[in-house]
């Protein structure tokens, strides 16, 4: 009997009845008002130690103000791809002051954090003599990016440098066209910072050079949030700089900084950057608002370190296990992928909203609620998530009862 065309797509429901039993399946959240420290998520007002918003900049009204004046003077949008008329004056004035931002010569804007990570690997690493090593909790986004590679590829274990080494001074790398080696500058769920200061020396020894993520380092670490380069004093001995747009800057889009070779490069190369359409100018009149915020107001760095050791410090004084954190993205260890789900609905139903991370994001037993502080969190919100952490933490025997 003929399959109905319906019927050709029935092994869907199969594959998303696989992912409920291994709790693998998601079902989407919904912000109803402005992202920000406090918000309205699914009808209820909590605590919100989920977002991105480190500098608590997603509803400030002086980039909602760049935005609609940029919409006034230019449009809602480009309706094309860079390389052919997408490129506007205020994308040119957006690369200009992020290159002068990261102390490179110039920088290139793509759609995406993710977009532009691919990009890179994709277009430098285009030969199978090539060698692409990546560090084993590295970014998704430098996981397909390396796929898409020509190159072979080399993963070390996490900050594992006497690994590095070892593959610097491999066959493979000795007889390599070109070696790449890409970290993340701040790791996405353990909220560890990448060794970099090491990293750039083995670089250089070998003759490689470096790509840093730094996705979660922009706006955080380093000089006004210049990242992790920044942070350590590497920033001219560091190739490639990648930086978010759509985090700390709270509007949308990724970038690379380096030197003007590689901006004219990946103008011709990068397929994401050709593929494209081009940012709406009223995100572009956003993100240099946000650079002024960021230029002008360190003291919003400051309060989001503060915010952040006082939260950690409470997390650890209920005896909550918080890995190996040293920024504002925080763990919340459990090691079980039923009970990280319970403590996140368990929280939300309290007030708090901390996402559960599970398999296969996280490795089995790693399981965890991810929670990040901003700027804009007051003192009395910490205090008040802190209580129901300990609350239901006791509850489900995550913390020992007192």
């Amino acid at each position: 009997m003929a399959t109905t065309a319906a019927g050709l797509m029935n092994f869907l429901d199969d594959e998303i009845a696989k992912l409920k039993s291994e709790g693998r399946f998601i079902s989407l959240r919904v912000l109803e008002t402005a992202q920000k420290p406090v918000s309205t998520i699914d009808g209820k007002e909590v605590v919100n130690l989920t977002s991105n918003n480190y500098l608590d900049l997603a509803d400030d009204s002086r980039l909602k103000k760049a935005a609609v004046k940029a919409i006034e003077n230019y449009g809602v949008g480009t309706a094309a791809v860079r390389p052919i008329i997408g490129t506007m004056d205020v994308h040119q004035e957006l690369e200009r002051r992020l290159a002068e931002f990261k102390g490179t010569p110039a920088a290139l804007v793509f759609q995406s954090g993710f977009t532009v990570n691919v990009a890179c690997c994709q277009s430098l690493m285009t030969d199978e003599k090539d060698l692409l090593i990546s560090d084993e909790l590295n970014h998704a986004s430098i996981i397909d990016g390396a796929r898409l590679a020509k190159a072979p590829r080399k993963i070390y274990p996490h900050k594992d440098m006497k690994a590095l080494k070892a593959i610097l001074e491999s066959p493979e790398s000795r007889t390599a066209r070109r070696r790449m080696i890409v970290t993340d500058g701040v790791f996405s769920m353990d909220g560890d910072i990448a060794p970099l200061p090491a990293i750039v020396d083995l670089a250089e020894r070998y003759g490689a050079f470096v790509m840093v993520d730094d996705a979660h380092a922009s706006g955080v670490l380093g000089k006004n949030g210049r990242g992790t380069p920044s942070h350590f004093g590497l920033t001219d001995r560091v190739q490639i700089q990648i930086g978010t747009l759509s985090k700390a800057i709270a509007s949308l889009g990724g970038y690379v900084a380096g030197s003007q070779s590689l901006r004219d490069y990946l103008i011709s190369t990068g397929r994401p950057f050709l593929f494209s359409s081009s940012h709406p100018p009223s995100v572009a009149a956003t993100c240099l608002a946000a650079l002024d915020v960021l230029m002008s107001e360190p003291q919003r760095i400051e309060k989001l370190w503060d915010n952040t050791r006082y939260f950690k410090d409470g997390l650890k004084s209920l005896g909550f296990d918080t890995g190996a954190s040293e920024t504002p993205i925080t763990p919340v260890m459990v090691g079980d992928t039923a009970k990280a789900q319970r403590f996140s609905q368990r929280l939300f139903e309290e007030g708090v909203f901390a996402l559960a991370i599970c398999y296969p994001i996280v490795a089995r037993g790693k399981e965890r609620l991810r929670t990040i502080v901003t700027s804009g969190h007051t003192r009395k919100n910490l205090d008040f998530a802190l209580e129901k952490f300990g609350q239901v933490g006791r509850e489900l025997d995550i913390i020992a009862k007192r």
